[in-house]
């Protein structure tokens, strides 16, 4: 795919990191979003560089994230998608080389260096993001059209699972117990859950947490529970696993109306990883067959066919950079803010001493 786009006025990108994020996130989408154009990759891997090369010739490579900052007027926009330890270090050097910033997640391993980010943007009057694309899942924009339409009633529980059955280690730094390379599913996948947690019901008072390492040889946790009390009273329970053996649902989000129910992953990040881009017309993009969809009701299990179909609407990655392009050209706020990114990260905080102390843990919620 050209990663270039017909426009004097495109926002030039520098991509730190080609690995999963890099690759299969990140270059694909910003290189399908108009206003965007990949200028440069920054892998330090002859085989990754090689990647790059073959699905992106006009891109230019480099060795070292050091090399932007001394073209930092050639470019307007940088993008980490490098190992989690690096993510701090190298958003402050962007944003200290006048560069606007898109980190993947988690922005940082505490809330007090992700808010020393943030408070570093404002200062230099810099967009800084947070790549949570997870929330345009198709699962979770058919749950907010669900919540706005009031179709539930009084959300009373939200239960949210990214599970997996992966008994065997990759490897790798993600499940390093080097608490420096910020590893561990408890800081991976929640950070989805507890960002999707978040918006759709606001901040929490309460956190609780169980965090175990069950694989042989494992170092980190794999197989995490967190339980929020958000202070508008909804209950959330959030699971993350890569020890389970049987799925449970996606979602199971009860009212006091009704229940919505939904299995499945969205399709994007499988297509992604295909080969696959936004607007490729072989296929319609983050759009999931009617069986997959899941269904509203109440008395009854989805499973023995209670409840009604809902369409499930299409996932929509491409609407993270289009936001960021927007933001940069109009002065619109960011898809996501380094603020939301703070506060999910005093949740993960709390989390993480919940389940080392085995107690509940308050988080003081501004007036």
């Amino acid at each position: 795919m050209d990663a270039t786009h017909d426009s004097s006025t495109a926002v030039r990108v520098g991509l730190i990191g080609y690995g999963l994020a890099g690759s299969v996130f990140h270059a694909p989408l910003i290189a399908a979003t108009e206003g965007l154009t990949l200028d440069t990759i920054v892998t330090s891997s002859p085989e990754r560089q090689q990647q790059a090369r073959a699905e992106f010739p006009d891109v230019r490579l480099v060795d070292s994230a050091y090399e932007l900052w001394g073209r930092a007027d050639e470019l307007d926009l940088i993008v980490i998608a490098s190992p989690n330890r690096s993510h701090v270090p190298l958003a402050r050097a962007a944003l200290e080389a006048g560069l606007p910033t898109v980190v993947d997640k988690p922005l940082a391993a505490t809330a007090a260096e992700a808010e020393g980010l943030a408070a570093l943007a404002e200062s230099r009057g810099l967009l800084l993001s947070v790549f949570q694309n997870r929330r345009w899942d198709n699962d979770f924009r058919t749950l907010r059209k669900l919540l706005a339409e009031g179709a539930l009633g009084e959300v009373q529980r939200f239960e949210s699972r990214f599970e997996r059955w992966r008994p065997q280690l990759k490897g790798g730094w993600r499940e390093s117990g080097d608490p420096a390379e910020i590893g561990g599913l408890l800081y991976d996948l929640g950070s989805h859950l507890v960002d999707q947690a978040l918006t759709l019901f606001g901040p929490v008072e309460s956190v609780y947490a169980e965090a175990d390492v069950r694989r042989p040889e494992a170092r980190t946790d794999d197989d995490t529970f967190i339980a929020l009390t958000h202070t508008g009273g909804v209950r959330s329970h959030l699971w993350m696993s890569a020890t389970t053996a049987q799925l449970g649902p996606r979602f199971r989000v009860l009212g006091s109306e009704s229940g919505y129910v939904k299995y499945g992953l969205d399709p994007q990040e499988a297509a992604l990883r295909d080969g696959l881009r936004p607007g490729d017309p072989s296929a319609e993009w983050g759009a999931e067959p009617e069986g997959d969809w899941g269904r509203l009701g109440a008395g009854e299990s989805p499973l023995t066919g209670g409840g009604t179909p809902v369409p499930t609407l299409h996932g929509d990655y491409p609407a993270y950079y289009a936001g960021i392009a927007a933001a940069l050209r109009d002065g619109t706020p960011p898809p996501v803010t380094a603020a939301e990114a703070a506060a999910a990260l005093h949740v993960l905080e709390a989390a993480r001493l919940a389940a080392a102390e085995r107690r509940t843990v308050r988080i003081e919620v501004p007036a």
